[in-house]
């Protein structure tokens, strides 16, 4: 306690020397959450409150409001995202100091209340005001803040904070939790709205350390086939899941993998998951026009008639689950006493990796416990892509265990231009701006995109940096592409006016004649049939080949 109180005294004595100061009340660094107060100037600005234990934090705002001489903590507190590491001391806090401000985005202001469903008797108040997206707002006189989407979670947002002195703006960025690739329900973080920030201080998650991941359609695919391998195998499959994010992700997975479309499976969904995506439901204004349109043809979670059945576990069931193959989803915290009997089938219990959750029961001979990998943070790539693509002054790893969090700070390509930061909770960090700091050079362009399959669409996103080539006038001439595989890579080629037309005229033609120019395997004047002698060459529309398909009229 004296800690906090001396700490409280250090952030108001050293007012008037650095602009910028980062206190942490908690890095979780294992499950104490995240809460950071920073400084800026006179203002003082708490991101995220995910303590289970408010007491220190109190104190500590208490005596910081007090030398102040403030009727208030703090001025405002700012919220990433809705997940219990970052949010579950707010409503604590807010009893404690009811005319302190918290602000978060409209969709995270809709999900906190799923943090304190324990709470039946107490009605929970609304307390949380929504933030625009992408629009800054000015809170005092020199600070303003807006919020970036992040990935991560529905309404999760990175905060950037801008404080100006008649001298200069200082600006810094918390990430909250980020993850730049796309997922099924949630659009990753945009490089481009970032870039250009000429930021001073980043205050990043680095939930992976320094891991390198496979491709999220990769970790998707080992998942699909694992539990494809148990469901032939005769067992059911227990996936154990936190209540927002990955839960519903996986039901996604689940519904559109071809592993699983149209078998005869059930997919039971228990406890706060379930709960979890009835808030999901009321948010699809809020989520990628792909599963909006696929919610116009089918719904997006509960749905008994289109195989494979997703449904929720109601108690008349939970005696037959089990008796015949099928996928659960439930809460990590759940007793599994409840599905895995010894009466019942075998069981293949899949737990995601790195986190907390932790099985120490010993479960029938039956029961294989494993661990999956379907990533909602960015890994050790992505975490330093990010941060050479924002080139600030100052860099702060929370979020993460320490060693994959020292992992990060000794990378030579960070110490060699940044000031990094790894602090434990209590511990200031002064955050010195210099006005000669030399910006590192921005990384090479490198061009990534997502692939995401809803249904029958497949929709490929390519970042808005790619329109910006002189090349791409003539690739997106038509809206029209041409796609064959090389190897293990498919290769895109954009048509052409001049080429439809002479295609159209050509087909045309030769309607009626066994030869290369009604093929199907003949596009762009060359011979795509690896069958053929002709393969990969570019052939006359009148010629002939032994491999020759007549291209079906649609």
């Amino acid at each position: 306690m004296s800690e906090d109180l001396s700490v409280s005294s250090r952030i108001d004595a050293a007012e008037g020397t650095n602009e910028l100061e980062c206190f942490p009340y908690g890095v979780h660094h294992k499950d104490e959450g995240v809460c950071l107060l920073v400084r800026m100037g006179p203002h003082r600005i708490l991101l995220d409150c995910g303590l289970k234990d408010i007491s220190s934090l109190v104190k500590g705002l208490k005596k910081s409001a007090k030398r102040g001489n403030s009727p208030l903590p703090a001025d405002l507190v700012l919220v990433s995202h809705a997940h219990p590491d970052h949010a579950s001391g707010l409503l604590a806090l807010h009893e404690a100091f009811p005319l302190l401000p918290i602000y978060a985005s409209e969709v995270t202001t809709k999900l906190l209340p799923l943090n304190w469903q324990d709470q039946e008797n107490k009605e929970i108040p609304q307390f949380c005001q929504a933030l625009p997206l992408r629009s800054p707002v000015e809170f005092k006189d020199g600070l303003v803040a807006e919020l970036y989407p992040a990935g991560h979670l529905p309404g999760a947002v990175a905060i950037l904070l801008t404080y100006t002195t008649q001298q200069r703006s200082y600006k810094l960025l918390y990430t909250g939790d980020f993850f730049l690739s796309n997922s099924r329900l949630v659009e990753g973080l945009r490089l481009e709205e970032l870039r250009g920030l000429e930021l001073d201080v980043l205050i990043i998650e680095g939930s992976y350390g320094t891991s390198r991941h496979p491709h999220r359609r990769n970790q998707e695919n080992q998942l699909a086939e694992r539990i494809n391998r148990a469901i032939a195998d005769r067992s059911s499959v227990l996936l154990l899941t936190p209540a927002l994010g990955l839960g519903q992700e996986l039901l996604m997975l689940l519904r559109s993998h071809h592993h699983f479309t149209g078998r005869d499976i059930d997919i039971w969904v228990d406890g706060t998951v379930a709960t979890g995506c009835d808030a999901y439901l009321e948010l699809l204004p809020h989520l990628p026009p792909s599963v909006q349109n696929f919610a116009r043809h089918q719904p997006l979670f509960w749905d008994e008639r289109v195989r494979p059945r997703v449904r929720r576990l109601q108690p008349e069931y939970r005696h037959t689950v089990g008796n015949t193959p099928c996928i659960v989803l439930t809460d990590s915290t759940t007793d599994l006493d409840e599905y895995c009997q010894l009466n019942m089938n075998s069981w293949v219990i899949l737990s995601p990796e790195k986190t907390h959750i932790q099985l120490n029961k010993a479960y029938p001979g039956q029961t294989s416990v494993e661990t999956y990998l379907l990533a909602q943070h960015s890994d050790g790539p992505g975490t330093t892509q990010l941060i050479h693509n924002l080139r600030p002054q100052h860099v702060i790893f929370v979020h993460g265990s320490p060693g994959y969090l020292a992992d990060l700070t000794s990378l030579e390509e960070l110490q060699n231009r940044y000031h990094v930061h790894s602090p434990p909770s209590g511990t200031l960090v002064e955050l010195p701006i210099g006005d000669t700091f030399l910006q590192p050079a921005a990384p090479e362009t490198n061009y990534e995109g997502e692939l995401t399959e809803l249904g029958t669409v497949i929709t490929i996103t390519l970042p808005d940096a790619v329109t910006a080539d002189p090349r791409w006038q003539q690739f997106g001439d038509t809206g029209l592409i041409e796609a064959r595989w090389q190897g293990e890579e498919l290769v895109l080629r954009g048509l052409s006016q001049r080429e439809l037309l002479n295609q159209n005229s050509d087909r045309f033609i030769w309607s009626d004649v066994d030869c290369c120019g009604t093929c199907r395997h003949q596009r762009g004047q060359r011979c795509w049939n690896p069958a053929s002698p002709l393969y990969n060459f570019k052939v006359t529309l009148e010629g002939y080949c032994p491999a020759f398909e007549r291209l079906t009229e649609s």
